[in-house]
């Protein structure tokens, strides 16, 4: 037996508040999936997150409005993704990873190496700048990176600062010209491993493509060389770009230098729409993968699935039973009535009640002498003759006492054993009062 309590919720209300609180916790994990949970990158660098003058979220936005699919990478492995990486390392930086990135993506995708020249502090109040933004920087001086002629299979690079003066502070490559942003403190390379792109009015290299096994005859045009004759078709172009002015925030204010940007990064890729990623692990958000992430990477990605859907069709069948449980009671209760009862069901389902006449019958008798205070006889038919006699002279146009137990202990319809009990009760109570 149970019985219904009542709900104590709207099911309605439960519904949304079920629903938001998934809403939310879907959301978090795909931020912490996604690596949006780290905080701002704004931090004054000079990598894609970065919107002071050394940085290069202008040219990861200008490529976002070009259509091309930008992404900045903190986790190591989206380094070996096909397409173009932008690796823009530190000044004080660690030559050994930079070739480990490098010589790993040789045979993945193209690789746009933008090397640092710039040594900034933050803006504040400190050096007069109250009112900067975050982010911003202040340019101290300029010097090439000590790591730069260290780097693994591109050989010797001999960076230098130059200052440019007149017609030798312009740049020329890729079909256009325009001036240099600092012709005061200019950075070119010299390496006979590189193919210029790029160059100043010296004729210096402000950016090239390394010359190696490999055939690259989108960026042979681009140069103006004849076509190499390697023959290695699955390795992928280098391109190093000394000057950072050219792609970085503080270069890209002119158009001429910003629509050389392009130019730069579609020669990179040989003319072909390629997703572009962002390096940020060089410069300290470097970032392990987690068990979420791989939860959504196949092969893991099956069996995150059906985990959902078996949290939903739980989810479901628990809502459609919201509320406070069933409140079951004993299955016998207390009391004399309850037990009386549960007895009475249990002979009335067992269909067996034709065998509760006789004892029924027996045990008024055995009430009635006691009442009486008649003496213990054995032979039962004597006690009911006494039984009868005292019936006749309480009521004397009563039934007899005997006849009607003969009758209740004959009776098998449940009708008639009802009626005989009844009966025989009635006689009870005529000689009890």
């Amino acid at each position: 037996m149970s019985e219904e309590a009542p709900n104590p919720f709207n099911p309605r209300a439960v519904l949304a508040l079920v629903l938001l609180g998934s809403a939310l916790f879907v959301a978090m994990l795909y931020m912490i999936g996604s690596g949006m949970d780290g905080g701002s990158t704004n931090d004054g660098g000079g990598h894609a997150g970065g919107k002071g003058l050394n940085g290069y979220a202008a040219l990861a936005d200008l490529l976002e409005r070009r259509g091309y699919a930008v992404s900045r990478a903190r986790n190591k492995g989206r380094l070996e993704d096909p397409g173009l990486v932008v690796l823009t390392p530190p000044l004080v930086g660690d030559a050994e990873k930079l070739s480990e990135i490098i010589a790993k993506r040789r045979r993945t995708g193209p690789t746009l190496l933008v090397l640092p020249k710039w040594q900034t502090s933050p803006a504040n109040a400190a050096n007069g700048q109250s009112q900067a933004r975050k982010g911003w920087v202040v340019v101290d001086d300029g010097r090439p990176p000590d790591w730069g002629n260290a780097i693994k299979d591109v050989g010797t690079l001999d960076l230098k600062i130059d200052e440019q003066h007149g017609e030798s502070a312009r740049w020329h490559g890729l079909g256009r010209d325009g001036a240099l942003a600092a012709p005061k403190v200019v950075q070119t390379m010299t390496s006979g491993s590189m193919v210029a792109l790029v160059r100043d009015g010296n004729g210096q290299m402000l950016a090239g493509y390394l010359d190696d096994t490999g055939t690259y005859p989108s960026l042979d045009d681009d140069a103006g060389v004849s076509s190499s004759t390697a023959d290695d078709e699955e390795l992928q172009p280098l391109v190093i770009v000394a000057e950072p002015d050219l792609l970085n925030n503080f270069g890209l204010a002119d158009r001429d230098r910003a629509m050389l940007a392009l130019a730069l990064v579609s020669s990179a890729m040989e003319h072909k729409h390629l997703p572009i990623s962002f390096d940020l692990t060089l410069n300290g958000y470097a970032r392990s993968a987690n068990l979420l992430t791989l939860a959504f990477t196949p092969p893991f990605l099956a069996a995150t699935l059906c985990l959902l859907i078996a949290a939903l069709a739980v989810g479901w069948r628990g809502f459609l039973r919201f509320g406070p449980p069933r409140s079951t009671v004993r299955a016998i209760a207390f009391g004399k009535r309850a037990l009386i009862a549960n007895a009475a069901g249990l002979i009335r389902r067992s269909r067996r009640l034709h065998l509760v006449g006789a004892p029924y019958a027996d045990h008024v008798r055995e009430r009635l002498a006691r009442a009486l205070a008649l003496p213990r006889i054995a032979d039962a038919a004597a006690t009911e003759a006494a039984i009868d006699r005292a019936l006749a002279a309480r009521a004397g146009s009563a039934k007899p006492f005997s006849l009607a137990a003969a009758r209740l202990r004959a009776a098998r319809r449940p009708a008639d054993i009802v009626k005989a009990a009844q009966e025989l009760h009635s006689l009870e109570r005529t000689l009890k009062t």
